[in-house]
């Protein structure tokens, strides 16, 4: 089975964005991860931190790619 990579509008993440995420006035696709485990707790990149192990990459403008709950296809890449 092929691993679907899904396009997340607005990048769930915390690199250097000094507003509060319910203060964020753009659009914002919900992280699917978060969504399946009903939380808040993951980012997709958090800045000196880490990078989500489903974090595939990011296009332009601001879309994430992401490719919860299958494993990276691009992680040994």
């Amino acid at each position: 089975m092929d691993t679907i990579i899904r396009q997340l509008n607005g990048a769930n993440m915390d690199i250097d964005l000094a507003t509060p995420h319910d203060q964020i006035s753009w659009e914002q696709d919900p992280c699917p991860w978060n969504e399946a485990e009903k939380t808040d707790a993951h980012k997709c990149a958090v800045k000196d931190v880490s990078i989500c192990r489903y974090f595939c990459g990011i296009k332009y403008l601001d879309t994430l790619l992401c490719c919860y709950p299958h494993e990276n296809p691009l992680k040994d890449k």
